[in-house]
């Protein structure tokens, strides 16, 4: 689950960290009011939304001058005038994509004098299952060149858990990033304070770019964004609070609430499969054959009738989905369940795409005869190399 930049603020606030001081807007009339509150001269107004790069995107219906959504303005007038012009608008980005995502929050801080520009990130460390540390000198808007021309200029290095984390961590930082004097011990205590934050709030990732270094010498998180453990949200009451829906995808949000493990991609062939591992085999025969898949569904080792259909309908809810392959292993799951909830879910929403159904395991035959004997104009497959085949020839035509 990610959060917007001016809730990760206010996290980093309540831990002591340095921030901006700053108010989020979410109707244009609250502009100018926020704007007031803060001090100034300068005030950075930002659009939030879950994506990165918005410096350097635009909107969609941005008039002529417009660029960008993050924005300097030198007056609350102005600060309040800029707010009022990306609230509602859609906001294109490397990361949104072509269809892009319509800014429903603004974020007025303080502008900030910066000396220097760096990168510091904690992560999840997926090959070792260690919490770990990434940072450069070279922060900002162009992290992602940075990293694909010049990595050697990012250090990355994790905590083991057994001995925790220690000041030592904290001044490798320092030193990687070229900090001198006071700014060593400022840089272990934000160290600190993000460890604790990222491990107390089950975070999988915590990204501050830029940490900038005012000409003052003080270390400020300019920027920051935030990604939590789904699996751990009925932990924290109050992070789940944060969460706002109208970031998600809609077939994704649909399918939580079914407790369905669902990714939307960019293929034609929809996939139903029960297994993470049997989804992702699934997927690559899919390219195997020659097509894309068009999402990741695992609907589990104990889906109901029920969750089958609902699974069912959100496949189907997608345009781009040109064919369906229905892959099922049972063992817990059994398949004449699958079948009724197919069956189900056909007879409800229509059936105007190919449909292939792969069966095997635990009760099979029997879920074989309730598709077979449903009338349907279902397409049946012996084995996964069969149904992928299948189901990208219906497709191609």
């Amino acid at each position: 689950m990610n959060i917007h930049e001016y809730q990760a603020k206010a996290l980093l606030r309540s831990y002591g960290a340095p921030v901006s001081d700053g108010r989020a807007v979410l109707r244009a009339e609250e502009a100018k009011t926020a704007a007031g509150e803060l001090d100034g001269p300068l005030w950075v107004v930002k659009a939030q939304i879950h994506a990165g790069g918005r410096g350097k995107g635009n909107f969609k219906e941005a008039e002529a001058g417009e660029k960008g959504g993050v924005r300097i303005a030198k007056s609350v007038e102005e600060a309040a005038n800029e707010a009022r012009k990306m609230l509602g608008r859609t906001l294109v980005t490397h990361q949104t994509g072509a269809p892009g995502k319509q800014v429903n929050r603004i974020y007025i801080e303080d502008g900030s004098d910066i000396a220097r520009e760096l990168y510091l990130a904690l992560l999840v460390d997926r090959q070792t299952s260690r919490i770990a540390f990434v940072c450069s000198t070279e922060g900002g808007m162009d992290i992602e060149e940075v990293a694909h021309k010049t990595p050697d200029k990012i250090l990355s290095f994790s905590v083991d858990p057994a001995s925790g984390l220690s000041d030592f961590h904290g001044r490798r930082v320092a030193f990687a990033l070229g900090l001198e004097g006071a700014q060593v011990k400022q840089c272990v205590g934000l160290i600190r304070t993000l460890y604790k934050l990222f491990v107390e709030k089950d975070m999988e990732m915590l990204e501050i770019n830029p940490l900038i270094v005012t000409p003052g010498g003080q270390l400020k998180c300019l920027d920051a964004k935030m990604g939590f453990d789904g699996n751990a949200i009925y932990r924290h009451p109050d992070i789940a609070a944060l969460r706002d829906e109208t970031e998600e995808d809609p077939k994704e949000l649909a399918a939580s609430k079914f407790d369905l493990n669902y990714i939307a991609l960019d293929g034609e062939i929809g996939c139903m499969v029960n297994g993470a591992g049997l989804a992702m085999a699934t997927m690559d025969i899919i390219k195997l054959y020659g097509a894309e898949p068009a999402n990741f569904l695992d609907v589990g080792g104990g889906a109901t009738k029920e969750k089958v259909t609902e699974a069912f309908k959100i496949i189907t809810s997608d345009p781009n989905v040109k064919g369906i392959l229905v892959n099922i292993f049972g063992g817990i799951m059994r398949c004449d369940i699958i079948a009724e909830g197919v069956i189900a879910a056909v007879k409800e929403v229509g059936l105007q795409v190919p449909l292939v159904v792969r069966l095997e395991g635990t009760n099979v035959e029997k879920g074989k005869e309730i598709i077979k004997g449903s009338g349907l104009n279902v397409i049946a497959a012996d084995d996964l190399s069969d149904a992928a085949e299948k189901i990208v020839k219906a497709v191609k035509g």
